[in-house]
């Protein structure tokens, strides 16, 4: 028999883990900023520079593949496979979500970037 999970119990968690993540992210940041300001200034002599098509490029195939795990996750819930739980479920879509938003709001930022260029007086 498969044991389904509450909606509370799901909720609950996708706020843990969006706490947790804030968490983290506010490390990471205390810890860069502390290490501008204490630290010696870092020079990167070995890093390539990343053409920026590529970057996009990967970062859709990212999404569109998140998109595809959420899909075949649910498709695997819909149809009672007892080795998949809502909770996993509803992480995975949240997740493809928000990097979904994410991404289109780069290609908002693009556009509006070049549109600003081009109405640029010469």
């Amino acid at each position: 028999m498969v044991e389904r999970a509450d909606i509370n119990s799901v909720l609950s968690e996708i706020r843990n883990m969006r706490s947790q993540m804030m968490q983290n992210q506010r490390v990471e940041q205390d810890n860069d900023v502390r290490g501008r300001i204490d630290g010696p200034p870092r020079v990167d002599k070995g890093s390539e520079t990343q053409n920026f098509g590529d970057m996009l490029s990967r970062a859709v195939g990212n999404v569109n593949e998140l998109q595809q795990n959420s899909n075949d996750m649910r498709t695997a819930y819909d149809m009672g496979d007892p080795n998949m739980d809502i909770t996993r479920v509803m992480i995975a879509s949240e997740k493809a979500s928000v990097s979904f938003e994410a991404l289109t709001q780069v290609r908002n930022r693009v556009v509006k970037a070049y549109e600003d260029i081009m109405n640029m007086p010469v």
